[in-house]
């Protein structure tokens, strides 16, 4: 019985190191990317955030980052003024203005995943669909336990 509780413990230990390992990599890949771009990594990530969410509203961004309204302002007058996204009128609410993505200028910039996406999609390759599904559901709800503790972190909770 004790063995069953070692190994548990030995994977438990060498997931905490393996996700902490991940998590180095990808702030570093995007500190990079942010870098080659001129672009801070909040900004960098806002970026990534709108292109898979749409245009959205300063407060939509701020409930989806965390983080506080007045550093949601700054971050879109940094993107718009480096051309990055654009305010425009929400076309059914006059009042709104929505924040979206100038897509001909982020496009530019697509080339640098290049190698990094034809490395997941090899990586991908040799998992069957089951795994895959648990690898979704692990990525998914851990990134919910991230956003949660982040939210504390922010007093956005």
């Amino acid at each position: 019985m004790s063995s069953d509780a070692d190994r548990r413990g030995e994977l438990l230990a060498a997931l905490h190191h393996a996700g902490r390992e991940n998590s180095n990599a990808a702030v570093m890949f995007h500190a990079a990317i942010g870098a080659r771009m001129g672009l801070g990594m909040t900004e960098e990530k806002t970026l990534d955030l709108l292109e898979r969410e749409g245009p959205l509203t300063a407060g939509e961004l701020t409930a989806h980052t965390g983080l506080a309204p007045a550093s949601v302002s700054g971050l879109i007058d940094r993107l718009e003024r480096k051309g990055f996204v654009r305010r425009v009128r929400d076309r059914e609410d006059g009042r709104r203005v929505i924040v979206e993505i100038n897509q001909e200028h982020v496009a530019s910039f697509g080339v640098l995943f290049n190698t990094f996406v034809a490395g997941l999609e090899a990586l991908y390759a040799g998992y069957t669909d089951e795994q895959l599904a648990l690898i979704l559901d692990f990525l998914r709800r851990s990134a919910a336990v991230q956003r949660d503790a982040t939210g504390e972190l922010t007093g956005q909770a």
